[in-house]
């Protein structure tokens, strides 16, 4: 599999030559639309990660790929070929299985109704939270670690990332920090951490 991380939340996994998109929002700049996707994820509907222009221009390249959200999502789009999910369901999609875990967004604040988001665990190896520290409770060996939120502190990323206790965690959910910004959890996480291998993805990578 090769993984590709794109600004902010947006990454994609490749395998036997189909992709799956993950999370391909407005906060997204340098995502491409290519012509061999499978499956689109979309974890909850915040636009940084939920933009359905960008969904439409996926679905018009690559119309038979698959939508897989939560229902508040899929009835947003149908127009798209879609599955709809909740946490503990699993599928399949092309080359990729996929199981998904949690069911809320983090508190923002508690004034604000939390959505409903889930966590995705991509071929048993692959784990990203949304926007949640959703535990998936079983092993993973790459992580997609948000670090910069409204809904996050960092004491609550170290303590997640110690928890799941993946091979390699790359930083993700980072739009929102400065270049300074990001250099916070980019030193702050491997002094804490030290037994988790702590990368930004600047270049794909083989897994």
């Amino acid at each position: 599999m090769k993984l590709t991380k794109y600004e902010h939340a947006c990454f994609t996994v490749e395998k036997d030559g189909q992709l799956l998109v993950i999370d391909p929002g407005n906060f997204t700049s340098d995502f491409a639309i290519p012509s061999n996707v499978v499956g689109i994820v979309v974890t909850h509907e915040h636009s940084d990660h939920f933009d359905p222009d960008t969904l439409a221009a996926i679905y018009h390249n690559n119309p038979d790929s698959l939508l897989i959200a939560h229902p508040s999502i899929t009835e947003k789009m149908p127009d798209h070929k879609n599955a709809s999910v909740l946490a503990g369901d699993s599928l399949n999609v092309g080359p990729f299985s996929l199981t998904f875990y949690g069911g809320d967004h983090a508190i923002i604040h508690t004034d604000i109704q939390p959505l409903a988001n889930l966590g995705v665990l991509i071929d048993k190896t692959i784990y990203y939270p949304g926007d949640s520290f959703a535990e998936p409770n079983v092993p993973v060996d790459v992580l997609a670690l948000p670090v910069g939120a409204p809904w996050l502190k960092i004491s609550e990323v170290i303590d997640f990332l110690r928890a799941v206790q993946p091979r390699l965690a790359f930083p993700t959910h980072d739009a929102v920090l400065s270049d300074i910004g990001k250099s916070l959890p980019d030193r702050m996480i491997p002094q804490l951490v030290p037994d988790v291998i702590y990368e930004r993805l600047t270049t794909p990578i083989d897994l």
